[in-house]
C-alpha cells in the first residue's frame, strides 16, 4: 500500500499559512480544534508540537503531517484527509516553538495539554500557579539561568542547552521571543477541561513570567488575551485495527489515523486581537460568557465520564457502552444529571436534548472509550466535575448522594487498584496515573490494613478537597456509599 502523503493523494492540496501555534499534539487536537481549522476552509495552518513523547510528530512528519480522521457513527465509519496540520515537532524543540510563536503572522495559540499540565495548586480558587512544584522549580531555575546569562537567550533563538519540561514555562519562553521580535499581540486558547481554562491559563502564566521578569508580565497582560472555551468531542484511542480499517477502505497506510464521534461542539469567549479562522462555518459557538457551557459540559458529560470509569471498572466493565448498558450504572448517572440539571437553569443551554443526546453517544457501541483512560486524573477531574455539583446541591439544602457517588467510588477503585497492584508480583510498581499520585499513594500506605475504614476515606477525599474531607457529616455520606458498587453475580 501507499503511504499517505501530500505527493500520494490525487487532489492537491489548498495552501496554508503559519497562523495558528499548538501544544499537545494528540488525538484530541487533531479530532476538533485541526478538524475545525480544516472546515473553516480559510487558509490557515498549524505548526503543531506534542506534549510528553515526540512520537506522534515524527510519525506524522513521515506522512507530510496528514492523517485520517474517522468519524465512527452507529452504522458506518467516514474518512477524511485532514491536512491544516502544515508542521509538527517535539514540544522539547524549544528553537522551533520560539520561532512559530514569535513568527509576525501567528495569531493564536491553542492548548490542549490535559488538566495536570497547569500545575495549579490543587484546590486553590481563583488559580494559582504552584510555584512549589518540582518541575516548575527546575524551569525557573532553568529560565533564570538563561535571563541572568543574556536576557536575549528568552528571545526569537533560545540558547540550544536550555531545556524546559513543563507547559507554562515553554510557553512564557515563548512569548518572550514574541515580545523580543515584534511585540505583535496574539490570543492564547486553553481547549482543556478545566472550569475557566482562560482564566486558569492567564494566571499560570503571568505569576511564572513574572517571577522571571516583571516586565514580561506586563507586557503578556497587555498584549495576549486568554480564551476560554467549552470542547466536546469523544475521541478514543486508536487501535491497529483501525489503521487497518483506514487502509482498506482509503488505499493509503496511515501510522496515525485519529478516531472519533459525529458529534463536536466548541464554545468560545474571548477577544482575538489579530484575527481567527472562520470556525463558525464547522459550528463553533462565539458567546458573551462561556461558563453556563463550560458547567453543561464539565458536569453531564464529563461528570457521567468519571462516574461510569470508577463505578463501571468495580462492576466488571471495560468501556463507556458496556457500562451505560448497566441498568444500575445507568440509573446512578441519571440521578447525577438530575442533581446537576437543576443547576443548570439557562435556556440556551437546552438541557433535555444534551441529556437525550449524551446517552445516546454513550451508548455507540462503536466508539470503544475505556474507562481506564477516562480514570487517569482522577483527584483533579473530580474537583471539577463532581465537588461543584454537590456543593450546589447543599447550597440547596438538598444531600447531594448522586454527586458524592463518583467520589466514594473513586476510593473503592483506588484501594482495589491498590490491593491488585501488591497482590500481583510480577507486575511493576509504576506510580499512579494522576498528578498527586504521592499523596495518594501515600493514603493508600497509611491506611493500609483498613482500607475500608472511614481514616481511608478521609486521606483520599483529602487530596480532593481538604474543606469537603473536614466535614463530618460529608465524610460519613462518602464514606457510606463505598462498598456499593460491586456487580451482582454473573453481571
Amino acid at each position: 500500500m501507499t503511504l499517505l502523503s501530500r505527493a500520494a493523494l490525487r487532489a492537491p492540496l489548498n495552501p496554508r499559512e503559519k497562523r495558528i501555534v499548538h501544544i499537545g499534539l494528540g488525538a484530541f487536537h487533531r479530532a476538533h480544534q485541526a478538524w475545525y481549522t480544516q472546515h473553516a476552509d480559510d487558509g490557515w495552518g498549524i505548526v503543531a508540537f506534542t506534549g510528553r513523547s515526540p512520537k506522534v510528530a515524527a510519525t506524522l512528519n513521515h506522512q507530510d503531517c496528514l492523517y485520517t480522521l474517522v468519524t465512527r457513527g452507529e452504522a458506518a465509519d467516514s474518512f477524511e484527509v485532514i491536512d491544516s496540520i502544515i508542521e509538527a515537532h517535539d514540544g522539547a524543540d524549544l528553537v522551533a516553538l520560539a520561532a512559530a510563536v514569535a513568527h509576525a503572522q501567528t495569531s493564536i495559540i491553542t492548548l490542549t495539554v490535559t488538566e495536570a499540565g497547569y500545575h495549579t495548586v490543587v484546590g486553590a480558587h481563583p488559580a494559582r500557579l504552584d510555584a512549589e512544584s518540582p518541575a516548575i522549580q527546575r524551569d525557573l531555575a532553568n529560565l533564570r539561568g538563561a535571563y541572568a546569562s543574556d536576557a536575549s537567550s528568552l528571545g526569537s533563538t533560545p540558547h540550544p542547552s536550555l531545556t524546559l519540561e513543563t507547559v507554562p514555562a515553554r510557553l512564557v519562553m515563548a512569548l518572550a521571543a514574541r515580545r523580543s521580535a515584534d511585540g505583535w499581540p496574539l490570543a492564547v486558547v486553553s481547549c482543556d477541561n478545566l472550569p475557566g481554562n482562560g482564566d486558569v491559563t492567564r494566571a499560570v502564566i503571568t505569576e511564572l513570567a513574572a517571577l522571571v521578569d516583571p516586565l514580561l508580565a506586563q507586557w503578556i497582560t497587555a498584549n495576549v488575551s486568554f480564551v476560554s472555551t467549552s470542547i466536546d468531542r469523544i475521541t478514543p484511542r486508536s487501535t491497529p485495527e483501525d489503521s487497518a480499517a483506514v487502509e482498506a477502505a482509503t488505499g493509503f497506510t496511515d501510522n496515525s489515523p485519529v478516531v472519533t464521534e459525529p458529534f463536536t461542539s466548541w464554545v468560545l469567549e474571548g477577544d482575538f486581537p489579530t484575527g481567527r479562522p472562520a470556525w463558525e462555518k464547522a459550528g463553533a459557538e462565539f458567546v458573551q460568557d462561556v461558563e453556563p457551557f463550560e458547567r453543561r459540559k464539565l458536569w453531564l458529560l464529563n461528570g457521567a465520564h468519571s462516574l461510569l470509569a470508577y463505578a463501571g471498572q468495580l462492576r466488571g466493565h471495560a468501556t463507556v457502552d458496556q457500562a451505560i448498558a448497566d441498568p444500575v450504572a445507568r440509573a446512578w448517572v441519571e440521578e447525577f444529571w438530575d442533581e446537576a440539571a437543576s443547576h443548570l437553569g439557562e435556556p440556551s443551554l437546552n438541557i433535555p436534548e444534551y441529556r437525550a443526546a449524551l446517552l445516546a453517544r454513550f451508548e455507540n457501541p462503536r466508539i470503544a472509550h475505556n474507562l481506564a483512560q477516562i480514570a487517569m486524573d482522577g483527584s483533579l477531574k473530580l474537583k471539577a466535575r463532581a465537588v461543584p455539583v454537590y456543593e450546589a446541591e447543599r447550597a440547596a439544602s438538598r444531600t447531594g448522594t448522586a454527586a458524592l457517588r463518583p467520589l466514594a467510588a473513586w476510593c473503592d477503585y483506588l484501594v482495589r487498584t491498590a490491593a491488585e497492584r501488591i497482590a500481583d508480583e510480577n507486575t511493576e510498581r509504576s506510580a499512579l496515573p494522576d498528578p498527586n499520585a504521592a499523596a495518594l499513594e501515600r493514603a493508600l500506605q497509611l491506611n493500609a490494613p483498613e482500607s475500608s475504614e472511614i481514616s481511608t476515606t478521609h486521606a483520599l477525599i483529602a487530596v480532593i478537597d481538604r474543606d469537603l474531607a473536614a466535614d463530618q457529616a460529608v465524610l460519613r455520606a462518602i464514606h457510606n456509599l463505598r462498598g456499593t458498587f460491586t456487580a451482582p453475580r454473573g453481571l
